[in-house]
C-alpha cells in the first residue's frame, strides 16, 4: 500500500556539532556505542520528547523524568543522520510500531505500511476477525450451550456418585452371599441348599440387572445433552476455521506490503527476505520497527544514510530490561534480516564485540593435576568454540593437553565474564564434575561492580528466565514458561554511586547474573559494561572469583580464589 509521504521528517544537526567528525562507515546495527553526532541527535530528540505533547500515550514517565512505577509504558525511538541530495547533513527521528493507536506523528518518519489509517485493508480485516471472535465468545457464552453444558456436568457427576455407589453394594451383597453360601451348605440339606444357590443367582442377576439399566439410562440422558451441544460446537469450529483462513490471508496481504529498499535502489519484499533467514517466516511486527523505517524514509527520499542510534523512552516492560533513556541496538529476530539487505552497499562497521584470538590471550593455570585443571578465563574470550569462531579456552585448552580424553569443559563462563574455570582431564572427572554441578553442591561465587546503589546488604533473587527468541541472545523474565533461577547477593561497598557486590548463584542459568542484577524485579542496578542489559565500558565487570568442591578423585572438598583486576 502506497503511503503520502509529504512529511516534513528533515531535522538539523545541533548547532555545536561539527560535521567534520562524520564517521566513514556506517555502524553495526546490532552492537554499537552511538558516534557522537547520532548522540547528539538522540539528545535533542529526547529534549523534544520531554515537553512533547503530540503524543496521546503515557510512557510511564514523572514530571522529575523518573519511571512510573504503576502505569504507562515506553517506547524505542532512533535517530539517523542522514545527506540529502543537496549535501545537507541533518537526521531523521522515528519509533517503533506505533504510539496510541496512531502512526503519522508530525516530524516523525511515516511507517514503511500504513496499516491502521481508517478504510485501509488491515482496518477492515481486523474489524472482520473481531466480528468473528464476537461471535465465537457469544456462541461460547450463549445460555444456552452453558445450560446444557452445566446440565451435561451435573449429570455426568451424579451418574459417576451413582453408579459408584452402586458397584460398592453390588460387591458388598456378593460378599453377603458367599458367607451366606458357605454358612448354609452344612446346615440346609441338599435340596433346601441348592434352591438357596438358585435364590441368590435370581437376586445377582437382578442387582446386576438393575445396575445395567441405570448405566444404560444415564448413557441416553449424556448422549441426548451431548447432541444437543454438538451444533453449538460445530458452529464454533466453523469460526475458528473461518478465523484462521482469513487470518492467514491478511497476514499475507501484510507481507505483500512490506517492501525494503537499499542504497543501490534493489526492493525485496519480507517473504523474500525472511525466507533466506533461520526464520524463514517473517515474525509479527517485523518491519514496524524504528531502524528499519528510518532507512526505508531515506532511501525512499534520495537521503544517504551514516549513522544511527536507538534509545528507549519511558517504562520497562515487565519482562524485559529496557531502562530510560539507554541506547540499545537493534533487534536480530525481527530487524536482523530486514537490515541486511537494506545495509547491502554500503560501508557497515565489523561487529564490534569479536572475541579474543588465542594469540592475544595468556591463560593463567591455577591448580592442575593429572584429573583436572583450575584456569582463569580472561575477559573477552568464549569458553567453548562458536558459530564463527574456532579460538576459545576449549582450543587452549586441547593445545595444553593434548591427550587428555574428557571433554576439558564441564561448564561455562559467559565471553564477556572472567575467572574461575574448571577443566576436566579425563572423562570420569567429567562425570564426577558435571554431577556436582547438576547436584548443585559446587559453590561459586562471583564480584560484580554495578551501577547504582541498593540499601539491602544481603537478600535472595528468584526470576523466571527464558530465551527472547527474536532477540537473542537476551533472556526475559516469564512466568508461565521460563525457568526459576534464583541468586544470593551480598553488599561489599558502595563508591561514587557504584556498587561491589558478591553475588552466589544457586542456578545457572543463561545471564542469570546480569538479568538479576539489571531488572527492576532484582537489584535494578546493571553491571558495569553490561552491553546487553545495561550500558557498554571497557569491559563487563563480573569476575567469577571463588569455587568449592568435591576433587573427582580424591573425593576431598578443594577451594580456589582468584581475584578480579577491577
Amino acid at each position: 500500500m502506497l503511503i503520502n509521504r509529504n512529511y516534513k521528517c528533515f531535522r538539523k544537526l545541533p548547532e555545536n556539532f561539527n560535521i567534520c567528525d562524520l564517521p566513514d562507515s556506517f555502524c553495526y546495527p546490532h552492537q554499537y556505542i552511538p558516534h557522537p553526532a547520532a548522540a547528539a541527535a538522540a539528545k535533542e530528540l529526547m529534549e523534544y520528547l520531554k515537553n512533547c505533547n503530540q503524543f496521546n500515550h503515557d510512557f510511564g514517565i514523572k514530571e522529575n523524568q523518573t519511571i512510573s512505577e504503576k502505569n504507562g509504558l515506553g517506547k524505542m525511538f532512533g535517530v539517523l543522520i542522514v545527506k540529502t541530495s543537496d549535501g545537507e547533513i541533518g537526521y531523521l527521528a522515528g519509533y517503533s510500531g506505533k504510539i496510541g493507536e496512531r502512526n503519522d506523528y508530525s516530524g516523525f518518519v511515516p511507517p514503511i505500511a500504513d496499516l491502521i489509517s481508517p478504510g485501509s485493508f488491515y482496518r477492515i480485516g481486523e474489524e472482520k476477525l473481531n466480528r468473528i471472535n464476537g461471535k465465537i465468545e457469544q456462541l461460547k457464552n450463549s445460555s444456552a450451550l452453558c445450560a446444557l453444558k452445566k446440565q451435561l456436568a451435573g449429570l455426568k457427576a451424579e451418574s459417576e456418585n451413582y453408579l459408584r455407589n452402586q458397584r460398592i453394594i453390588l460387591k458388598t451383597k456378593k460378599k453377603e452371599r458367599e458367607i451366606k453360601r458357605n454358612n448354609s451348605k452344612l446346615k440346609l440339606t441338599e435340596k433346601d441348599y441348592i434352591k438357596l444357590c438358585k435364590d441368590l443367582k435370581a437376586e445377582s442377576m437382578s442387582q446386576q440387572l438393575n445396575y445395567k439399566a441405570h448405566r444404560i439410562n444415564y448413557l441416553e440422558q449424556i448422549q441426548d445433552l451431548e447432541t444437543q451441544i454438538i451444533p453449538f460446537e460445530e458452529e464454533i469450529l466453523s469460526l475458528k476455521a473461518e478465523r484462521k483462513t482469513f487470518s492467514a490471508r491478511l497476514q499475507e496481504q501484510i507481507f505483500d506490503c512490506f517492501n525494503f529498499l537499499n542504497i543501490k535502489g534493489e526492493k525485496k519484499n519480507i517473504r523474500e527476505i525472511f525466507v533466506q533467514s533461520n526464520q524463514k517466516t517473517p515474525p509479527s511486527g517485523a518491519g514496524e520497527c524504528a531502524a528499519p523505517k528510518l532507512l526505508q524514509y531515506a532511501f525512499e527520499n534520495n537521503m544517504t544514510p551514516i549513522t544511527m542510534a536507538e534509545f528507549w523512552w519511558g517504562r520497562s516492560p515487565q519482562s524485559e530490561i529496557r531502562i530510560h533513556g539507554n541506547f540499545y541496538p537493534a533487534c536480530r529476530g525481527k530487524c536482523g534480516p530486514i537490515l541486511k539487505h537494506m545495509l547491502n552497499g554500503m560501508m557497515v562497521d565489523e561487529n564490534p564485540v569479536i572475541p579474543l584470538s588465542v594469540s592475544d590471550c595468556t591463560i593463567e593455570i591455577i591448580y592442575e593435576d593429572d584429573a583436572i585443571a583450575v584456569v582463569n578465563k580472561p575477559a573477552g574470550l568464549l569458553t567453548v568454540p562458536g558459530k564463527d569462531n574456532h579460538d576459545s579456552l576449549y582450543s587452549i585448552m586441547k593445545d595444553r593437553y593434548p591427550d587428555a580424553n574428557g571433554p576439558l569443559t564441564v561448564h561455562r563462563l559467559d565471553m564477556s565474564t572472567s575467572g574461575i574455570v574448571i577443566i576436566a582431564k579425563n572423562k570420569q572427572a567429567a562425570i564426577s564434575l558435571q554431577k556436582q554441578f547438576m547436584d548443585r553442591k559446587i559453590i561459586k561465587r562471583y564480584i560484580a561492580i554495578i551501577e547504582g546503589t541498593i540499601d539491602d546488604d544481603n537478600g535472595i533473587i528468584k526470576l523466571s528466565l527464558r530465551g527472547d527468541p527474536l532477540n537473542r541472545p537476551y533472556q526475559i523474565v516469564c512466568c508461565d514458561y521460563g525457568k526459576i533461577s534464583v541468586t544470593r547477593y551480598k553488599k561489599i561497598e558502595t563508591v561514587n554511586n557504584q556498587t561491589r557486590v558478591e553475588l552466589f548463584p544457586l542456578t545457572g542459568r543463561t545471564h542469570q547474573l546480569r538479568v538479576h542484577l539489571a531488572h527492576p524485579q532484582g537489584l535494578g542496578c546493571p553491571i558495569k559494561g553490561d552491553e546487553l542489559y545495561g550500558k557498554p565500558s571497557d569491559r563487563l565487570y563480573l569476575h567469577a572469583d571463588f569455587v568449592k568442591f568435591y576433587h573427582p578423585e580424591s573425593g576431598n572438598k578443594i577451594s580456589f580464589s582468584c581475584p578480579p583486576e577491577f
